[in-house]
């Protein structure tokens, strides 16, 4: 595939594979920031109502889309000629996606860019993992993005950050150089493992804020989750190989408070019905979008059982799927097996001593405060 010439004066051409709500402003930023995007949609109407209408009424309702976005129902049309390829669609399809993808990005080097957050459920591997499987290319042109990205709120231009990552940093600052403007602004880093697991991780957490939201508990519970939650992050996604300083960026901790604390969460709304009593079959049923969290937690607690790290808090949340634990039980001081007093710790780093969560929180409004300066690992 030869990317297409590009017209006097047009940005280049980016093709985005998936229409929900985050695919769908993910193209908005690109269209924002100079490029020509062309959707890929897997119904008809939307394809028409995007391209037409410039609107996606059911994703996001209220929004107008750029002029420079449109949108087609037909695969190669959506990536000819495409500069950079986006995929946002749901990780438990993922595979079936990249089959139908692989033969028409078979003889280009172009870069590959997941917006995905969730892990493969037979298999436990991470986006980058099934696209460099599926795709048969080289793991260089692959990059992920992730950070506190709500897709409505960006939708409407409330200013926000995200993480571009990839194992080569010239694909990411490739990457991160189309997917900024004047209210979205990307970093790089080269950590792939835990920018992935970032995005996924925080979505269980997530899961466990909402059953505790739905229940009724208040802040201090929340706020208790979401501390204990982050060493639970930071342990798993080290032991996987991941940076500890991720975890404390963008991608972990920030991503984490954003899921957390929005009801435009759709981790958030899961937990919350699972919390007001709803059984499972019965959550899915009215989530109107995928929950990737609900479909990640059984192969990360497998991951952290091989490499021998606890997560408790996970694990009331599978019961809690399973039916097997009241919701009003998930709390954290139910997050340790005995009664024994024990340090506020991490496995690799100590909170007495500085350590990974008061580093986190320090990092954290540091980029607050100047503007989105890096965390470690994360270059701009």
């Amino acid at each position: 595939m030869t990317p297409r010439p590009e017209h006097r004066g047009a940005g280049p051409r980016v093709a985005v594979i998936g229409s929900g709500s985050w695919g769908t402003t993910f193209g908005k930023i690109l269209a924002d920031g100079g490029a020509q995007v062309v959707m890929w949609a897997r119904r008809p109407e939307l394809a028409h109502e995007i391209a037409e209408a410039k609107r996606n009424s059911q994703y996001l309702p209220g929004i107008n889309l750029p002029r420079s976005m449109t949108a087609t129902p037909h695969l190669s049309e959506a990536i000819d000629g495409a500069t950079q390829i986006y995929l946002s669609i749901p990780s438990q399809t993922a595979r079936e996606n990249l089959k139908a993808l692989r033969a028409l990005v078979a003889h280009s080097d172009v870069p590959i860019v997941s917006l995905m957050k969730g892990v493969e459920k037979r298999t436990g591997l991470r986006m980058s993992q099934v696209i460099e499987q599926e795709l048969q290319c080289d793991p260089d042109r692959i990059a992920v993005a992730s950070g506190p990205n709500l897709a409505l709120e960006i939708a409407r231009e409330q200013p926000t950050a995200a993480v571009i990552s990839s194992m080569s940093l010239e694909t990411a600052e490739d990457v991160a150089r189309r997917a900024r403007n004047r209210y979205f602004r990307s970093f790089v880093n080269t950590d792939v493992i835990g920018t992935e697991f970032g995005g996924v991780l925080k979505n269980l957490i997530a899961v466990a804020i909402g059953i505790v939201d739905g229940v009724g508990y208040g802040e201090n519970t929340k706020a208790s989750i979401i501390t204990r939650g982050l060493v639970e992050m930071t342990d798993f996604a080290v032991a996987q190989g991941a940076h500890p300083e991720t975890l404390q960026g963008l991608a972990g901790l920030g991503d984490l408070i954003a899921t957390c604390q929005s009801p435009l969460s759709r981790n958030n709304t899961a937990g919350r019905l699972l919390g007001q009593g709803y059984r499972f079959d019965d959550v899915v049923k009215q989530m109107n979008q995928t929950a990737e969290g609900l479909a990640s937690v059984a192969p990360i607690l497998q991951l952290a059982k091989q490499a021998g790290v606890s997560m408790p808090i996970v694990e009331q949340v599978k019961r809690v799927l399973d039916g097997t634990m009241n919701p009003r039980e998930i709390a954290p001081h139910l997050t340790t097996d005995d009664d024994t007093p024990q340090g506020e710790r991490t496995e690799y780093g100590q909170a007495g001593s500085g350590g990974a969560l008061r580093r986190a929180v320090e990092r954290t409004l540091d980029q607050f405060r100047h503007g989105g300066r890096r965390a470690p690992g994360d270059r701009s």
